[in-house]
């Protein structure tokens, strides 16, 4: 599974609305950015308290980028 791919699966149990998860790949000179769009109501599910959801999202793509041979970071965008 791709991480793009495998973090779409993840948020899209997290959210109340998993049809307006949407994840856009940017590549960057050295590291591709995904850009986290959700449903505005859904945006602090995704964060969690303290931004540990968030956390633990940028951790599941850290390791799942290691694995594909490239450098991902994660944006949520409002």
């Amino acid at each position: 599974m791709s991480p793009d791919g495998l973090i779409k699966y993840v948020v899209s149990f997290l959210v109340d609305k998993p049809d307006d998860v949407s994840i856009n790949e940017v590549p960057g000179d050295e590291e591709y950015v995904l850009e986290l769009r959700v449903a505005p109501e859904d945006i602090g599910k995704v964060i969690g308290k303290n931004g540990r959801i968030a956390k633990s999202l940028r951790t599941l793509l850290s390791a799942a980028s290691s694995k594909a041979g490239r450098n991902y970071t994660l944006e949520i965008i409002d």
